[in-house]
């Protein structure tokens, strides 16, 4: 059966509309920008077609130079998807005049088939081999599967577009997109198989954001934006075991705000919500890069310190996040703000370090925190308590 390459192209067009509304169904509300950059690539995609289909019967200057901006746009648009979802990518400060300059010379040279023709298609193929490109070598973790799926649908395409535009430019071949040349004919089936594919490709880059996203709830407290204790245990393995390597000492501190519940039952629930929120962020601010902090539960707080022998890191700690309470505080919640605090010193490496859970040492830590904890809490609060572990 011989194929028409107008229906291939309707097919086509249909597709796309049918996904550029059936993507945000699917997604929801509240996606990423990620996500909506890949509904809008979706939706530009289907307008460039339809424009290219009707740009036959009227306004052919206005409507097929529609078309090339859409296709051009759609690649930007997906280009900006694949940097919220694999980091900064190679060519993002001079893809955007590529875009631009795509469609202002094909409505320039419009009177010039062999120029129009030449210029869209071979200038589209080289966006799309760049946005190909940009499906590789992630700097955020990601699935390799959806991105080579995503990167070969790219590579299929630009090189039937280049191949158009070869023929329109430098042959006689191609005196019409609706020319039945097999490279056109090709091209259609391609783009209906890619558009599939690709659409497929995005699903799963969407999906494995919601489940990173949703990771990263299941380890951060919903209240202050910290670890909670689950995230705090975690990266502290990580960060424990990373000292333990390097000769660093780590040294664990317990946070508790003074005179929390009388806090809520004077000033309200919401008040001591904001005063967790604002300890949070000024305990924070008192770490350092590498440096772990969480709430553990209710208005207790843990930080881990690693740092080099001899260095007293948590009475530095201290120090700074006192000031900036005492300084802050009255002006920001309307009352001054203090709390108790304990450190415990992992001194140095147990010699049997592989035979030991480095779990098992950091709840040690953290329980010797928590005992200099409440020993500041006896004596009279808003001080720091040090005791130093065995190691």
């Amino acid at each position: 059966m011989a194929l028409d390459f107008v229906t291939l192209l309707a097919v086509t067009a249909t597709n796309l509309a049918m996904l550029s509304v059936a993507l945000p169904l699917i997604m929801g509300r509240g996606v990423s920008r990620a996500a909506r950059c890949a509904q809008a690539s979706v939706a530009l995609q289907a307008l460039s077609w339809a424009a290219i289909i009707a740009s036959s019967h009227l306004w052919d200057r206005a409507l097929s130079t529609l078309s090339i901006g859409s296709a051009a746009a759609a690649q930007w648009a997906l280009f900006t998807a694949l940097q919220e979802w694999l980091g900064p990518r190679p060519g993002r400060r001079w893809l955007p005049w590529l875009v631009a300059v795509i469609p202002l010379g094909y409505a320039l040279g419009f009177g010039d088939y062999a120029f129009r023709v030449g210029w869209a298609n071979l200038l589209l193929a080289a966006l799309l081999a760049v946005v190909a490109r940009a499906t590789l070598a992630p700097l955020h973790p990601s699935p390799r599967h959806w991105r080579l799926l995503l990167c070969a649908c790219l590579v299929a395409m630009a090189g039937f577009t280049g191949a158009r535009g070869v023929l329109g430019a430098f042959t006689d071949a191609y005196p019409s997109f609706r020319t039945p040349h097999p490279v056109n004919l090709a091209a259609a089936l391609a783009a209906n198989v890619t558009l599939v594919l690709g659409t497929v490709a995005l699903l799963v880059a969407w999906r494995t954001e919601a489940e990173e996203k949703l990771r990263a709830l299941a380890k951060t407290d919903a209240l202050t934006g910290m670890l909670n204790r689950r995230g705090f245990d975690v990266r502290g393995r990580t960060l424990l075991a990373h000292a333990l390597r390097h000769g660093l000492r780590v040294t664990a501190v317990m946070l508790d705000v003074d005179h929390f519940k009388r806090v809520n039952d004077l000033h309200g629930h919401g008040t001591g919500d904001h005063v967790l929120v604002f300890f949070a962020r000024l305990l924070q601010d008192a770490t350092r890069t590498g440096d772990v902090a969480g709430r553990i539960g209710g208005e207790e707080f843990a930080v881990l310190l690693a740092h080099a022998p001899g260095d007293r890191a948590a009475e530095s700690f201290d120090r700074r996040l006192r000031a900036r309470l005492a300084a802050e505080s009255p002006t920001a919640v309307g009352f001054p703000v203090g709390y108790s605090a304990g450190a415990s010193t992992l001194a140095a490496a147990p010699p049997d370090l592989r035979e030991v859970a480095v779990a098992t040492l950091l709840a040690d830590l953290l329980a010797r925190a928590d005992d200099a904890l409440y020993e500041a809490k006896r004596t009279g609060r808003g001080r720091l308590q040090v005791r130093d572990a065995p190691g």
